[in-house]
């Protein structure tokens, strides 16, 4: 759980990319892609988690950025990991996060808790054919950027 001032942000993977072109990271390459893209901002905080689902826990100051400024990061640390033949078609990183309003499933250390973002990073060839698939327009109707917040970022090749 996070301290007074600080907001948490918990990442998982989906990887919608052919794997006979890109390879799927592993936890720990995963992690490091977000510890790399935060270095310059010693303030924030990350570190790789244990969790089924959760992957990454990254910490920062409220005060100093919003989670939506935190989400831009990661979008491009995540985007600029990769190095695609010339060949390859455009990817494409989704950031879809949402506010926990509900109770946590338990009160682990690796939980996402009430009150703290839960981030899927999407690495897909179509952004929209992903949010279709999981009704990201119907379940985020009428949400605000305080409670929930979609960055997308393409690569060409």
């Amino acid at each position: 759980m996070s301290e007074p001032g600080t907001t948490r942000m918990l990442l998982s993977h989906n990887f919608e990319l052919p794997e006979d072109t890109f390879a799927k990271f592993s936890r720990e390459e995963f992690a490091e892609i977000f510890a790399g893209g935060v270095r310059e901002y010693p303030e924030i905080k990350c570190r790789p988690l244990d969790h089924p689902h959760w992957m990454v826990e990254i910490l920062f100051p409220s005060k100093d950025f919003s989670p939506f400024q935190v989400g831009e990061i990661c979008a491009s640390s995540l985007l600029e990991k990769r190095d695609p033949e010339k060949d390859t078609p455009p990817r494409h990183v989704l950031i879809l996060a949402g506010l926990k309003k509900t109770p946590p499933l338990n009160n682990s250390p690796e939980t996402l808790q009430t009150g703290e973002w839960g981030v899927d990073a999407v690495e897909t060839l179509s952004p929209e054919a992903f949010l279709s698939s999981i009704d990201w327009e119907e379940k985020t109707a009428g949400k605000t950027i305080e409670n929930v917040f979609k960055i997308q970022m393409t690569k060409y090749p």
